[in-house]
């Protein structure tokens, strides 16, 4: 748990899993990239455990080491299968119940708010349309480009919130924001609502934790981390 005694200016969230409900099947997209990679390799690519859209990546480099245009043609078809399941996803999606109030209410306390995402701008808007006008910062994949945890995601959020990085919270539900966090020299929250247990966030030893993000930001302001709240 935190000592911190001087209040947060802005607080970033994490969207899929901390903000909504928005279930895509990993496995079934890696047995999407594993089928295509093989089409290219002429076997099936090494498993490993790097996030989706790192492990394209790599593979797409394995490809261009043979012929540089299979790897970029690789690259841009496994992006699109990405992009295709996450709009799959979000068809079934929903906004938790409190996102919206939650995000009025920390704007009318005067705390500024952000949005980063691994998600497409589409998959997002699909499920929360009005996104942009609910925070003050919105940033999804395409709109850096390197995605969390490389801390330029969170960065690049805070420059459009002119707000120091010892003065933000970054909120999330996977072991990947809390280091997303710390690269970028955040606070770290983790909200037990999404895709991981509340053990493996606890490993990865974030200031906060809490069920969801309403009961993180009741005891941030009990601990009187929020101004005006």
């Amino acid at each position: 748990m935190s000592a911190r005694t001087r209040p947060f200016d802005a607080l970033l969230f994490d969207f899929d899993g901390t903000l909504s409900r928005l279930t895509i099947d990993f496995s079934r997209l890696r047995r999407k990239i594993t089928a295509l990679a093989e089409a290219f390799l002429g076997e099936e690519p090494e498993p490993s455990d790097l996030p989706v859209l790192e492990w394209i990546g790599v593979i797409a480099g394995e490809i261009a080491l043979m012929d540089e245009e299979l790897g970029k043609q690789f690259h841009t078809r496994g992006r699109l299968i990405i992009q295709a399941t996450e709009l799959d996803a979000a068809r079934d999606a929903e906004l938790f119940p409190d996102t919206r109030p939650l995000l009025a209410g920390l704007r009318a306390a005067g705390v500024k708010t952000g949005i980063l995402t691994r998600n497409s701008t589409a998959a997002v808007k699909a499920v929360f349309p009005d996104v942009a006008a609910c925070c003050d910062a919105f940033l999804a994949r395409e709109d850096t480009p390197n995605v969390k945890p490389h801390p330029d995601h969170a960065l690049l959020v805070l420059k459009r919130l002119d707000v120091a990085p010892e003065q933000a919270l970054l909120v999330g539900d996977h072991p990947i924001d809390i280091e997303t966090a710390r690269r970028a020299g955040l606070a770290a929250a983790a909200v037990t609502c999404g895709h991981s247990q509340r053990e493996a966030l606890a490993v990865a030893r974030p200031d906060f934790i809490a069920s969801d993000c309403r009961a993180l930001v009741t005891e941030l302001a009990q601990l009187a981390l929020l101004p005006g709240m």
